[in-house]
């Protein structure tokens, strides 16, 4: 039996952990502990008064506890206690009651966000009632034109609008803007990604703004940017194994240790709490040896493994974090990888504008909402940064399709398209046959109410003029009955 399968033995019996360290030092198995007398573990600096209690836990097998109990974690039950009702009413300026008497006296109806939008834009300049009255009757015109008119496909004009100038897109993936060695995906290939809701994107990427003196001193901001980052041993050192004396052999590399804000404390602190080389690790001047406990060549492979795999510091995901300084927000991280919870618990960055191209991640950590705004940010900055200008509405009405149900959910036949009431509709979509032979079994009807499936039949659409019907009576003349 090795020194670690006697300690992890020992502490699993309720052994103290320095008291277990000593004995596993001491003795082989556990058998020898168990038949050990109370004098042998006090020579080795047991106190007198526990020694009897580990010699004879160490002769019995731990308890053991049932599956359903090692399944089932202990669920503490909560009171239930009545939800209480909170409400935050929106309280109107003095210039948000002004324009709406001016609306109502009018006889207009403007939304609440337009009118609040238009006061806010006004707080500072001096208007009399007439220049009021001028701006609410302006905005009521210019948002009747904007309305869309009845029966208007609404869906089908989103879906063109975005989808033509797709077509225009390039295929490509452009480095971050200022930054080296950081790529993120732009173009066709990205828009793809978005309104396929990938888990993953290509190109996770992170933009985290620094606040306080972070923000303003480079020093600082480096320092931070080494918390994120994550370093593993192999970033920092060389590890070698020795086959003849049983060990492997770390050797730091100051440089690179330096560059990444790690210390020979810090390499050693994390090896010792790897449980497969707990007790195992030293220093000998500047190397770190870990000296395998048993003659064994697998179990010097599994030390070697630990060590090579061994996390130093960082986040996990987070694969680099490059320092960028704007003028006006001073400096930032830029990173390749994502990991937005983890990110918003380290000191010195400004959560509220910390972003992350991982719309997923988003919504898992912000709320469905912050994903929902995600959404319409990633495609129509991805459109902006190929030229091409869409409507917001359009963006908003697909991201609002995509999350209206909770969660994030693709445009595809495994999400929005594959869910559609219309036979005709998905089988039009993809795998044709599939979907028509799963309908013919189940015996599906088809309502015939989308454009799709009306275009495949042959008859008018059921939206727009298709949705009026029309009876021409000719004025009759004199004379005719």
């Amino acid at each position: 039996m090795s020194k670690g399968a006697v300690f992890d033995g020992l502490l699993r019996r309720g052994v103290d952990e320095g008291d277990a360290e000593k004995i596993a030092a001491a003795f082989g198995t556990l058998k020898a502990v168990s038949e050990a007398k109370p004098e042998d573990l006090t020579a080795i600096g047991i106190p007198e008064g526990a020694a009897p209690g580990i010699i004879d836990a160490a002769g019995k097998r731990p308890p053991r506890k049932p599956a359903a109990a090692k399944a089932k974690k202990a669920v503490v039950e909560a009171r239930a206690e009545p939800m209480e009702l909170v409400s935050n009413p929106h309280v109107h300026t003095e210039d948000e009651k002004r324009l709406l008497a001016i609306a109502e006296a009018e006889g207009v109806e403007l939304p609440l966000k337009l009118i609040i939008e238009i006061a806010s834009r006004m707080s500072k300049a001096e208007l009399d009632d007439e220049i009021c009255r001028r701006l609410v009757l302006t905005a009521h015109e210019m948002f009747s034109r904007y309305q869309m008119e009845p029966n208007e496909s609404a869906g089908m004009m989103a879906a063109q609008s975005i989808g033509e100038p797709g077509t225009q897109m390039n295929m490509r993936t452009f480095h971050h803007a200022g930054v080296a060695n950081i790529n993120v995906t732009l173009g066709l290939p990205r828009l793809i990604e978005i309104v396929d809701a990938r888990r993953v994107p290509s190109t996770p990427s992170m933009t985290i703004p620094l606040t306080g003196l972070a923000r303003e001193d480079e020093g600082v901001a480096k320092r931070v940017s080494y918390e994120i980052e994550m370093t593993s041993l192999l970033n920092v050192a060389s590890v070698e194994t020795d086959t003849t004396n049983m060990r492997v052999i770390v050797r730091p590399d100051a440089k690179k240790m330096s560059s990444r804000g790690v210390t020979l404390d810090d390499i050693v602190e994390r090896l010792g709490k790897i449980r497969t080389l707990r007790g195992l690790v030293e220093v000998q001047e500047f190397d770190v040896v870990v000296t395998s406990d048993e003659p064994s060549f697998k179990r010097l492979q599994a030390i070697h493994d630990a060590v090579s795999n061994a996390k130093i510091k960082g986040i996990d995901g987070i694969h680099r974090a490059v320092l960028s300084k704007d003028k006006s927000s001073g400096w930032t991280i830029v990173t390749q990888g994502s990991n937005l919870k983890e990110v918003l618990k380290v000191e010195g960055i400004d959560a509220r504008r910390t972003m992350t191209n991982s719309i997923n991640e988003i919504g898992e950590v912000l709320g469905i909402e912050a994903a929902r705004n995600s959404l319409i940010k990633e495609a129509r900055d991805t459109l902006k940064d190929a030229g091409l200008n869409v409507d917001i509405r359009h963006l908003m009405l697909v991201a609002d399709l995509m999350t209206n149900d909770g969660e994030v959910r693709a445009i595809g036949r495994h999400g929005i398209s594959g869910k559609k009431s219309s036979v005709l509709a998905r089988a039009a979509f993809e795998i044709t046959a599939p979907h028509l032979l799963r309908a013919a079994i189940n015996g599906e009807v088809d309502r015939l109410e989308g454009v799709a499936e009306n275009i495949i039949v042959g008859q008018p659409v059921t939206l727009g003029t298709g949705a009026v019907n029309l009876i021409y009576r000719p004025i009759k003349k004199e004379g005719e009955q």
